[in-house]
């Protein structure tokens, strides 16, 4: 009897992703995957016990500094094109095909007493399909056959840095109902891309770590003490280039320290940089669960 296979892989681990050409069946694991699954697994699993160490060995110095993270998915829809050393732009839905993905990220907030306060986002992005067109493309220094199916990977994880003070006295002002975040944020942008067309046997791909500093805006509303409305602003603009990221959650505090969250988030990416030409959106809802103190 025939095992029947997966179509769907599974790939939804914070920063990485199984491959489409990696089917598991029942009766058959990927090692590879295997191993890349539990050395990511171990990391995490390193990283919260470091954290909750911390936690449980210092709770004066943690409630003194404030601390917040969280753990939440992206529902991750995406728009636009990008070329690499060509005129040819790649539209990312209809000509490398690639659906929606869903992908986790984390973050932690850092409440400093003098200094200045930090904010650290991890988002992993990547999407992969099969696609074909109808004429000859140039990516790179490679030009691919029309009507040929070929294979791409599009890798744009970034990892954000703020550091940020509140506006003086707002809080006391409104008695602990409204804050203002001003600052600074360094984004640093994981980029790949990947095309290989397997009947012809050509391949290009392009790789960069781009460093990109923008300014970081935030806001808090908080009407009751188990419910807050916050709002981020992360851009800048510079020569022909727009970066701009908007988020937008609820938060509602359920169990002590412990909250959840929904919301929408929007990334805008229109760069020229490195011979890489790239004009992507990427939108969706989220959630979020962690803990606060």
């Amino acid at each position: 009897m025939r095992i029947p296979t997966f179509k769907y892989p599974v790939k939804s681990f914070p920063g990485f992703s199984l491959g489409r050409h990696c089917e598991p069946r029942p009766s058959a694991v990927c090692e590879s995957c295997l191993t890349h699954i539990c050395k990511h697994l171990k990391i995490y699993g390193q990283v919260l016990i470091l954290i909750f160490c911390f936690l449980w060995a210092f709770p004066a110095q943690v409630h003194a500094l404030g601390v917040e993270f969280a753990i939440g998915g992206w529902s991750q829809s995406l728009g636009g094109d990008i070329s690499y050393k060509s005129e040819d732009l790649l539209d990312l839905e209809d000509d490398l095909k690639y659906d929606d993905e869903f992908h986790m990220f984390g973050r932690v907030k850092l409440d400093m007493p003098i200094l200045p306060n930090i904010y650290l986002i991890a988002t992993p992005m990547e999407f992969e399909g099969t696609g074909r067109k109808s004429s000859d493309f140039k990516f790179g220094d490679v030009t691919f056959r029309r009507e040929t199916d070929f294979y791409s990977k599009l890798t744009f994880h970034h990892y954000d840095i703020a550091l940020y003070y509140d506006i003086p006295l707002l809080q006391m002002a409104t008695l602990k109902k409204f804050n203002i975040e001003l600052g600074l944020n360094l984004r640093i942008v994981d980029f790949k891309a990947d095309i290989r067309q397997e009947e012809t046997g050509l391949t290009e791909s392009k790789q960069e770590t781009l460093p990109i500093p923008m300014i970081y805006v935030g806001a808090q509303f908080r009407p009751i003490e188990s419910f807050a409305a916050e709002a981020e602003l992360r851009g800048i603009t510079y020569s022909d280039n727009q970066i701009y990221s908007l988020i937008g959650r609820l938060k509602v505090n359920f169990l002590g320290p412990l909250f959840a969250t929904g919301g929408y988030r929007y990334e805008r990416i229109d760069f020229d940089e490195e011979d890489v030409e790239a004009d992507v959106t990427f939108n969706g809802p989220f959630f979020e669960l962690g803990c606060e103190f």
